[in-house]
């Protein structure tokens, strides 16, 4: 059965970001598709919540409250995951995320921030998940939860968007280098309905705007994204590896630019 190939029955999560939004989705698509998922956030309340979520269909979870920008963390978070289930077969990196700011209201800091929480850590976390994917499983898959902004030009977001353009990048590179027993993919993430847009959704007039500048016109919701990253992850996408897939409700330019003043 066709359907078979998207299963991931025993098979091991890890999801990051997972206490809520588009992490939180994830882990449960993941759990309903037979997995055993492994939460990490900084708020035990929200992944406790998360937790429970996949419980409630059967399978096992794992909590580890994780600052992803903390490499000794990160270390603890992989070792949690062995130690808990012995085995490791998938990694999403969806942690991230940087307000906008105009580019000459950026500082280095916040610069250099941004990247680190939406790159250098999903880099870092993907090079200690790996060895252990080939050595416990046999091989795995990686999928980076990237953005619309790491493609398209936008305003006012010179650091996500430089930040979330290098993440897909370097997909493309491990993808490259882990061939064939892992594989790396991400997902450029438009508009969905979480807290992050809550400041659209919760303007009537800016919702309009971003539903009309979108050709499927409605904003999307986290199923939309983890349906995109069941598959990446699970074997209905075992000869896909090193491509960006974008899940945006068509768009081929911002829906919505954010303000920046003349020079």
């Amino acid at each position: 059965m066709i359907l078979d190939r998207f299963k991931l029955t025993d098979r091991v999560a890890l999801v990051t970001g997972a206490g809520r939004g588009i992490g939180a989705g994830i882990a449960r698509a993941f759990a309903e598709a037979g997995a055993h998922v492994v939460v990490a956030a900084r708020t035990p309340a929200q992944l406790e919540e998360t937790a429970a979520r996949v419980r409630a269909v059967g399978r096992r979870a794992l909590a580890v409250p994780t600052d992803v920008t903390d490499p000794a963390r990160l270390e603890a978070l992989v070792a949690a995951a062995l130690a808990e289930f012995g085995r490791l077969d998938v990694l999403v990196n969806n942690a991230g995320g940087t307000p906008p700011r105009a580019a000459l209201d950026t500082s280095l800091e916040f610069f250099e921030n941004a990247y680190r929480f939406n790159t250098s850590s999903a880099f870092l976390l993907t090079r200690l998940c790996v060895p252990k994917m080939v050595e416990s499983a046999g091989g795995g898959a990686v999928v980076n939860i990237s953005s619309r902004a790491g493609g398209m030009a936008q305003t006012g977001f010179v650091a996500y968007g430089a930040a979330k353009a290098a993440l897909n990048f370097a997909t493309r590179v491990l993808a490259a280098e882990f061939a064939p027993k892992v594989r790396v993919n991400a997902i450029e993430v438009g508009g969905v309905d979480t807290s992050a847009l809550e400041v659209v959704v919760a303007n009537p007039e800016l919702r309009r705007l971003l539903e009309r500048n979108t050709p499927m016109r409605r904003i999307g919701d986290v199923e939309d994204v983890a349906a995109c990253a069941l598959f990446l992850a699970s074997p209905a996408s075992s000869w896909v590896t090193g491509k960006i897939y974008a899940v945006d409700g068509g768009v081929e330019s911002p829906a919505i630019q954010f303000p920046t003043k003349p020079l």
